[in-house]
C-alpha cells in the first residue's frame, strides 16, 4: 500500500469516526431533551411550540442558535399567569424541522411565522422577539402588520450586520455543501471543547446558568442539523435587511426595544439608538445586563412585555 493511499484510508477513518461520533451525540441530546410542545405542519415544516397560560396572546420568537427553551427556562412561567404564551422553534432550531433549500432569511421566516399564527387562530399576538428574532419580528410588523398588536423586542438584531460577532464567526459559512461536511464532522466535537468560552460570551457579562445546558435548551445547538440552520440563518441574516430598514418609518404597530447595557453580541447604540431614531414613537429602554436577558433577567422582561402590551392597548383603545 502506498504512503497516499495509507493517508487517504487514516483520513477515511477519522472522518467516519467524526461522523458515528456527532450521531451518537446527537441521539443521546435529543434523548436527553425531547419536544415538550405540540407541531403544526406548516410549507414543509414542522414546527415545535409550546403554548401555556389565557389572555391576551404573546407569541415569543428566539434568537441566532437559541430554541424556545431560552423562554420556557424562566420567562414563560412568569408571563403565563396573565396572557396566552406561544413560544416556538424557528424553522431548523429547536426540534422544528426545515426542509432543504428553504429560504432561512429574515423575511422568509417573517412569513412562516405569520402563517402559525393564523394557524394557531391568534388574535393579533405582542409579538416578542429575541435577538435575531426581534429582526424576524420587524419583518411581521412591516410585511404582516395585521398579524401583530405591537412589537417587543428583546436585545434584537435590528440593522446590517457587516461582521459576525465574535462567537458566531465560526459559522458564516457560504457553501452550503462545506456547511454539511462541517456540520457532520467538526462541529459537534469542537462546539463540546468550546462551549464555556461561547456562552461565557454569549451571556458575558452576566454569568452562565450552572443548568442552562440541561434546561435552558444549549445542549440543543451540538447536533448537526441545529449547526447547519444556524449558519444558514447567519449566512442569510442580510438579505433584504437594508430595504426592511428603510421601510422601518412605516411601521404601523407600537415597537418598543429592551438593551442590556453590557451586552457583547449587539452594540445597544447600534440596534436601539439608531433604531429609535428610524421609527417614530419607539420606545427605549436601557438595562444593566448582557445579551440574554429571558434567561438572567426575566422578571425585567417580564415587566417590559406588560408595557408593551398596555401600550397596544392604549393605541388600539
Amino acid at each position: 500500500m502506498t504512503a497516499l493511499a495509507i493517508i487517504l484510508l487514516l483520513l477515511a477513518l477519522v472522518v467516519c469516526g467524526l461522523v458515528g461520533y456527532t450521531a451518537h451525540i446527537a441521539r443521546q441530546v435529543e434523548r436527553a431533551d425531547p419536544p415538550r410542545g405540540r407541531f403544526l405542519e406548516l410549507d414543509g415544516c414542522r414546527i415545535h411550540y409550546v403554548d401555556e397560560g389565557a389572555g391576551p396572546p404573546l407569541f415569543l420568537i428566539h434568537g441566532l442558535g437559541g430554541q424556545l427553551e431560552n423562554f420556557t427556562y424562566a420567562l414563560v412561567g412568569r408571563l403565563s399567569k396573565e396572557f396566552r404564551v406561544i413560544a416556538v422553534d424557528r424553522p431548523g432550531s429547536g426540534h422544528s424541522t426545515r426542509p432543504d433549500g428553504a429560504d432561512p432569511g429574515l423575511r422568509a421566516q417573517g412569513e412562516l411565522m405569520a402563517k402559525a399564527i393564523g394557524a394557531l387562530k391568534l388574535d393579533r399576538p405582542l409579538i416578542v422577539g429575541h435577538s435575531l428574532g426581534g429582526a424576524i419580528s420587524l419583518a411581521i410588523g412591516l410585511d404582516h402588520p395585521e398579524c401583530a398588536s405591537g412589537l417587543a423586542l428583546i436585545a434584537p438584531v435590528t440593522q446590517v450586520v457587516n461582521t459576525p460577532p465574535a462567537p458566531f464567526r465560526g459559522l458564516d459559512i457560504k457553501s452550503p455543501l462545506l456547511r454539511w461536511i462541517v456540520a457532520w464532522t467538526l462541529a459537534t466535537p469542537l462546539g463540546i471543547v468550546g462551549a464555556n468560552r461561547v456562552l461565557g460570551q454569549v451571556f458575558g457579562p452576566e454569568k452562565v446558568p450552572a443548568d442552562f445546558i440541561t434546561r435552558g435548551g444549549g445542549s440543543l445547538g451540538l447536533r448537526p442539523k441545529a449547526f447547519y440552520a444556524t449558519s444558514s440563518d447567519l449566512v442569510a441574516v442580510n438579505d433584504g435587511f437594508s430595504e426592511m430598514i428603510q421601510r422601518y418609518r412605516t411601521l404601523s404597530v407600537p415597537v418598543g426595544i429592551l438593551f442590556g447595557k453590557g451586552d457583547q453580541l449587539l452594540d445597544a447604540r447600534a440596534h436601539g439608538q439608531a433604531t429609535k431614531d428610524q421609527i417614530p414613537g419607539l420606545n427605549l429602554d436601557l438595562m444593566e445586563g448582557g445579551h440574554m436577558l429571558p434567561v438572567t433577567q426575566p422578571d425585567a422582561v417580564a415587566d417590559f412585555i406588560r408595557r408593551m402590551t398596555r401600550a397596544t392597548t392604549a393605541k388600539t383603545g
